[in-house]
């Protein structure tokens, strides 16, 4: 199942990204589409401080969910 990528989506990455300073499992919000199948992600502390902002495929992101979602 391949899962859509919204704006605003907090997503996950799936791979490590050393080149940005990140590793698997990071967590960051979706703030804009740049063109099909690649996304503005936006790593933050706890505090709210950006600490990376770099564009990424679909294939090195999941979208993570806080309420229940129904399997298809």
């Amino acid at each position: 199942m391949t899962e859509s990528i919204e704006l605003l989506d907090v997503v996950a990455l799936v791979v490590d990204r050393p080149q940005d300073g990140l590793v698997r499992g990071q967590v960051g919000t979706v703030v804009e589409t740049l063109s099909p199948g690649v996304f503005e992600v936006e790593f933050s502390d706890d505090q709210g401080k950006t600490y990376a902002m770099v564009p990424l495929p679909t294939e090195q992101l999941i979208v993570l969910h806080t309420t229940p979602v129904r399997a298809s």
